[in-house]
């Protein structure tokens, strides 16, 4: 199939090269001109703006578009909304807020113009492993295009099945899902990276309190040294709490024990926020994700306001007069 791809960073470059891969045809375009010569010197047909790229795409068109979330995949997606035409189809393929799908699929159906929402999680490693989808828009529209989703999943690879699941859809067994109508792809993948946030803290907290157990607060018997590095690594190996974050989490302690690299300062893409929002909005109690995402906020200050007013209320009440932390600074872990 022939397909078009706006935005070849990280991720949409990648796309395109498993595309080629698949024997698929692709037309490029972004604002970076060495991205779009890249890809065009691998076999992708170059455009230089959105114009061409409608130009030399077949009809029925499919236009992929993997832009960060807000203006610059909106403005985006309305001007190609207004050079292509009834039958073609529109995919968001990044974080974008689910109810922006729901009204964009409104906006683009009376034109005959088909929307779809694509949550793609994979990352930088995607080209090699495939992506997991998770589509939301037209049940026909997604069949259509099933050999585009079926060529960048990672496929079954050696993950045992699943006892039960026979009769069931194969696809999910290859790593795409039909999650529903337009919205539903973006709200499955919101949910799966709120749920990113709290393993990653689960993990970031627990290998903290390993680094700081030779504090030299604690009783001398009860300090350890432990090499963080091998837990790691261990617990790669039959523990009940392996996965793809922990296999980070042990390559980056392999190569620096110390992590001295690294700020600590720890961003949030928006999709954090959306799923404490959607749990707000549904009643759900959402403990753990919601302080995940709080500990992201805090990771971003030297020392809060309020932790001030903490220091200032325990000083009045009970003369506790605040102390330099000990020095964590020649710890390795």
């Amino acid at each position: 199939m022939q397909i078009g791809m706006i935005g070849l960073g990280r991720m949409g470059g990648n796309i395109v090269r498993r595309l080629l891969r698949h024997g698929h045809t692709t037309v490029v375009h972004d604002q970076n001109g060495k991205a779009i010569a890249d890809l065009a010197a691998e076999g992708a047909q170059d455009a230089n703006t959105l114009e061409e790229l409608v130009a030399q795409l077949e009809r029925p068109r499919i236009a992929w578009v993997m832009l960060p979330a807000g203006n610059a995949t909106e403005t985006t997606i309305n001007r190609l909304a207004d050079l292509m035409q009834a039958g073609d189809v529109i995919i968001d393929g990044g974080n974008t807020f689910w109810q922006d799908d729901i009204r964009r699929n409104k906006d683009l159906r009376p034109r005959g113009i088909y929307y779809l929402d694509v949550g793609t999680s994979g990352g930088v490693r995607g080209l090699e492993r495939g992506y997991c989808m998770m589509i939301g828009g037209d049940k026909a529209v997604v069949e259509r295009l099933d050999p585009i989703f079926a060529a960048l999943a990672p496929g079954a690879g050696d993950i045992p099945r699943t006892p039960g699941r026979q009769g069931r859809d194969p696809r999910i067994e290859q790593g795409y899902l039909h999650a529903g109508p337009a919205g539903a792809g973006h709200f499955v993948k919101m949910i799966h990276n709120g749920i990113e946030y709290g393993l990653m803290q689960a993990y970031a907290e627990g290998f903290d309190i390993l680094n700081n157990a030779s504090a030299q607060a604690l009783p001398p018997e009860h300090r350890f040294n432990f090499d963080l590095a091998d837990i790691a690594e261990v617990w790669r190996r039959g523990s009940v709490i392996p996965s793809w974050l922990l296999d980070l989490t042990a390559s980056a302690l392999a190569g620096s024990p110390a992590l001295s690299e690294y700020s600590g300062f720890v961003e949030d893409s928006g999709e954090g926020r959306w799923t404490v929002n959607a749990a707000i909005d549904e009643a759900v109690p959402a403990e753990v994700l919601t302080a995940a995402l709080f500990a992201r906020f805090r990771s971003r200050r030297e020392h809060t306001f309020a932790e001030k007013i903490l220091s200032a209320m325990r000083a009045g009440f009970g003369g506790h007069m605040e102390r330099n932390p000990p020095d964590t600074s020649k710890r390795e872990g």
